[in-house]
C-alpha cells in the first residue's frame, strides 16, 4: 500500500507541473532539447518566447551543477517551438532516478514528442580526439537504479519498452548527411553510462572499452529510457571533452571539460538546427 501512495503521489506531481507548465507556456511544443555541458550556447540561436527558473515550477528539481543555469525556455529555433532545458538532472546529485527523469514526464504530458539530448563524455575511442563529436546509435546502461523501477503507470507506456532501437536511425542518418556537407568528422559510438560523480580508472576505462564502448559519461540514459517508454523519437550528441584511452588519462578540471565541450559545440548547434528544420 505504502509503494501505492509513493507512485500515485507522483503521478499527481506529473500532472500538477504539467498543468501548471502549459497555463504559464500557453503553446504546446512538440519538441524538447535538453541543453547540456557542450550545448548551451544553442540558447543564442534560440528566439526565446518565455523562460521560467526550475525552482518555480512545482515539483522540479532544481541543478546543483555549476555549469547548468536551471532555467525552462520556451522559444522558436529553426522555425519550430521548442521547450528546452537549460540545465539537467543527475543522479550523482543525489536525486532518484524518478526525480532525475520528472523533466522528461512533464515533456509527454504537455506534448513534446521529439527529444533531443547533449552530454559531455570521456573518449573510449582511440580514434576520438577531445572537442570530437558523437553521435549515440545505442548505449550501456550502468546506473545502479532505473527509473522504470517501482509500480507500472498504464500512462506512462509499456512496462517493458523495447531498446533495441532507442535512438532514430532516420535522424542519425539525417545527421550524417549534414556532416557530409559541412565536411566535419562526426563520430558515432555507443555510449556508457555510468553514476559518478568521479572519474574512472584506468582499470575501468579499459573495462568500457572492452565491453562496447565508445564513450562514457554520468547522464543521458535515463532520460532517454524514459522517453524511449513515452514514444518519443530521440536524437542525442556527446561532445567528447577528454581521453580515457592508454597514454592519454590525465587529470582534468571543470574548466578543461568545459573548454573541450565549446569546441564541439559549433558542429552539435549546426546538427540539431537541420534535424529540427526537417521535423
Amino acid at each position: 500500500m505504502q509503494n501505492k501512495g509513493i507512485e500515485t503521489n507522483y503521478s499527481d506531481k506529473i500532472r500538477e507541473s504539467a498543468t501548471f507548465l502549459e497555463g504559464f507556456l500557453g503553446n504546446k511544443p512538440d519538441i524538447g532539447i535538453i541543453l547540456g555541458t557542450g550545448l548551451g550556447g544553442l540558447l543564442n540561436d534560440i528566439e526565446i518566447l518565455k523562460e521560467i527558473p526550475y525552482v518555480e515550477i512545482p515539483n522540479f528539481p532544481t541543478s546543483t551543477v555549476t555549469s547548468h543555469k536551471g532555467k525552462l525556455i520556451l522559444g522558436r529555433f529553426g522555425g519550430k517551438l521548442v521547450l528546452a532545458m537549460e540545465g539537467r538532472f543527475h543522479y550523482y546529485e543525489g536525486y532518484t532516478m524518478k526525480e532525475v527523469t520528472f523533466p522528461i514526464r512533464v515533456m509527454k504530458r504537455i506534448g513534446v514528442r521529439y527529444l533531443f539530448v547533449s552530454n559531455a563524455s570521456g573518449g573510449l575511442n582511440p580514434e576520438f580526439n577531445i572537442g570530437d563529436v558523437m553521435v549515440l546509435e545505442d548505449h550501456i546502461d550502468l546506473f545502479p537504479e532505473n527509473p522504470l523501477r517501482g509500480k507500472h503507470e498504464q500512462a506512462f507506456g509499456d512496462r517493458f519498452p523495447d531498446m533495441s532501437e532507442a535512438y532514430s536511425k532516420e535522424m542519425i542518418s539525417r545527421a550524417f548527411q549534414v556532416d557530409h556537407k559541412t565536411h566535419s568528422t562526426l563520430r558515432r559510438g555507443v555510449y556508457a553510462g555510468v553514476q559518478g560523480p568521479n572519474l574512472e580508472t584506468p582499470a575501468e576505462y579499459r573495462y568500457l572499452r572492452t565491453i562496447g564502448a565508445d564513450a562514457v559519461g554520468m547522464s543521458t540514459i535515463p532520460e532517454v529510457i524514459v522517453a524511449v517508454q513515452s514514444g518519443m523519437k530521440i536524437f542525442a550528441l556527446s561532445a567528447i571533452t577528454d581521453l580515457c584511452t592508454p597514454g592519454n588519462i590525465k587529470k582534468i578540471t571543470l574548466s578543461d571539460i568545459l573548454q573541450a565541450a565549446a569546441k564541439a559545440e559549433p558542429l552539435m548547434r549546426k546538427i540539431i538546427l537541420e534535424l529540427v528544420k526537417k521535423i
